[in-house]
Formats: structure tokens, C-alpha cells, sequence
């Protein structure tokens, strides 16, 4: 396993020191509640319009009265590729910002409404669609929320059975789902350099963050132990956030991974970090990629006039 960088931390860094981010425009997933709305909120705070891209608009909209700065709310279902497309197409502005935050965790066993396992339709192939399909409006950045999740039971993409039909745990497909975030974020670096794109890909972990996330967890066992962890060992969502927003806002190359500083990444400040060997390997990368156009219908969007080399 990659380990962890020897760069400093940054310990200074405030989701209320952001950057001006004034005349931005910002789409975050998943930011009716936890992270996402701590994101969503310190983007608004620093100048940013902030769309706030949810499945469920009351719940949206109820959550953009608590963001202080200017937002407004649209649907969008990852675990529905027809919603995906909607949200892309109705989509007329540029685009500076896109933080791919949503997520499902530890499911039972369930599929989407294009029949994938629910932890990789949601987590990994209905971001994977809506980067491609707004990458033609972006101009600054994609974050993509991974795991350290990625890392459990020497997590790797099962390319003969993604969905799990026969080896499925709610543990295994969220790790499948957090490692395929973290290729999709090498993958789409290397095709945003080849095609001359000033866009960067970059991916976050909260480390252990309290948030309603663990609450769909399958095992109820589980279930108990992540609310005792959240009680007393998690950071808060607004701690949790702070890895994305400085992958969001801080100058830092294509590719790279933030987390928090401390013991095993669970806590701490906002700093570079290791990732797996399987979550670095090229190959699985454009392999993983390959898949991903196919079980989506949705390419990468390269320049006119030019053909997509053979993987």
C-alpha cells in the first residue's frame, strides 16, 4: 500500500478562510444534509453560487434556508440515469466547481432503477455520467468524496460481476464503490491532460465523520457501533468537509487524494494522502473507465475533430 505523503498539513486551514470565490459557480451532490451542506455552505459563505443537487427538493430546500450566500436547489437522482441526463441537459451556465459528494453506505442488497448494484450505481457510475455530461460547461475543478473504505479487505473491482450477484456484502460493494471513486479521479486526470483541459480531478475523505450516512447501514449490529462511534470518536460534519473544501480550493495537482492528518486518517487537518495500490493502478483505471461508458451510455466529451485512443 501507497503510504501517506510527507507533506505539512495545513493546520490553518478554515472553511471560514476560503478563498473569494465571488462570480463561481458551484454544483455539490448530496448537499440536503451532513458534508454536503457543510461544503455547500462554506462555498456560499466565500462568494460562491452554490446549486444544491438533491433527490429530494423539499428537504433541499429546506436545507439552502440554513446556507448563508446565494443557492438555489435542483433534482438529481444518481441512482437514476434518466434524472442524471435531466440534470445535465437543463444545465446553461459555466460551470467552476463540481464536488461529486453524494453517497450511499452499506446497503442491503438493492439495485437502481438502471439495475446496478445500488453502492456502485449511486456512488461511482451516476457521478461517473454527470461528470462527463457537465465537463463540456467546467472550467475549475471536479472533487470526488472517496473512502478510506477503499483500502477494506484488499478492496478490488470485480470486472466479472460489478453488481455482486453472488458475492455480495453491503462491506465489500462500498468498498468496490469508494475504490472506483479514486480510479475514476486518476482516469479522468489523465484524459483531462491529454486533451489539453485546464479542468484538474482531485478526490477527499472525511476520515470518521458524524453524519446520517451510517444510517442505512444493513447490519444493525453495524448500525449500533457507528452511532456509539459517532457519538464519541467521529469528527463533525463541519470537520469532515474540510478535506473536500481544500481539495476544492487549494492550488494542488491533478489527482490528488486529501485527508485528515491524524492517527489512521480518521481526525485532523486537511493534507495530502496515500491511497492503495489497487486505487493507483492505470490500467484498472481505463479498464474501470471502458465499463463505465458502456453500462452508461455516456463518454468522455473529447474535442472536436479528435478519436479517443483504444484502451
Amino acid at each position: 500500500m501507497a503510504e501517506k505523503t510527507d507533506l505539512q498539513s495545513n493546520e490553518t486551514f478554515r472553511a471560514d478562510r476560503l478563498p473569494d470565490l465571488s462570480g463561481r459557480i458551484a454544483v455539490v451532490t448530496g448537499a440536503n444534509s451532513g458534508i454536503g451542506l457543510t461544503t455547500a455552505d462554506a462555498l456560499a459563505r466565500a462568494g460562491a453560487h452554490v446549486v444544491l443537487a438533491v433527490r429530494d427538493t423539499d428537504r433541499g430546500r429546506t436545507a439552502a434556508t440554513t446556507v448563508r450566500g446565494s443557492t438555489e436547489v435542483r433534482r438529481l437522482d444518481l441512482a437514476d440515469l434518466a434524472s442524471v441526463r435531466a440534470f445535465a441537459e437543463a444545465w446553461r451556465d459555466p460551470l467552476h466547481l463540481l464536488v461529486n459528494n453524494a453517497g450511499v453506505m452499506m446497503l442491503p442488497r438493492q439495485r437502481t432503477k438502471d439495475g446496478f448494484e445500488m453502492q456502485l450505481g449511486t456512488n461511482h457510475l451516476g457521478h461517473f455520467a454527470l461528470t462527463n455530461l457537465l465537463l463540456p460547461h467546467l472550467t475549475g475543478r471536479v472533487v470526488t468524496v472517496a473512502s478510506g473504505a477503499h483500502r477494506w479487505g484488499r478492496a478490488r473491482i470485480e470486472f466479472d460481476d460489478l453488481n455482486l450477484t453472488s458475492r455480495y456484502t453491503p462491506q465489500r460493494a462500498y468498498a468496490q464503490s469508494k475504490l472506483a471513486n479514486l480510479l475514476f479521479t486518476l482516469e479522468l486526470q489523465r484524459r483531462l491532460t491529454a486533451t489539453g483541459s485546464a479542468v484538474r480531478a482531485l478526490a477527499a475523505h472525511p476520515g470518521y465523520a458524524s453524519t446520517n450516512l451510517q444510517s442505512g447501514t444493513a447490519n444493525p449490529v453495524v448500525r449500533a457501533l457507528l452511532r456509539l462511534g459517532n457519538r464519541f470518536f467521529a469528527q463533525d460534519d463541519r470537520a469532515g468537509a474540510l478535506p473536500t473544501l481544500y481539495a476544492a480550493t487549494q492550488d494542488l495537482p491533478g489527482a490528488s487524494y486529501v485527508g485528515p492528518d491524524g492517527l489512521g486518517e480518521m481526525r485532523g487537518a486537511p493534507t495530502l494522502v496515500g491511497r492503495s495500490r489497487a486505487a493507483g493502478d492505470p490500467l484498472t483505471a481505463r479498464r474501470l473507465w471502458t465499463v463505465s461508458e458502456e453500462l452508461t451510455g455516456v463518454r468522455y466529451p473529447l474535442p472536436s475533430g479528435e478519436r479517443e485512443e483504444s484502451v
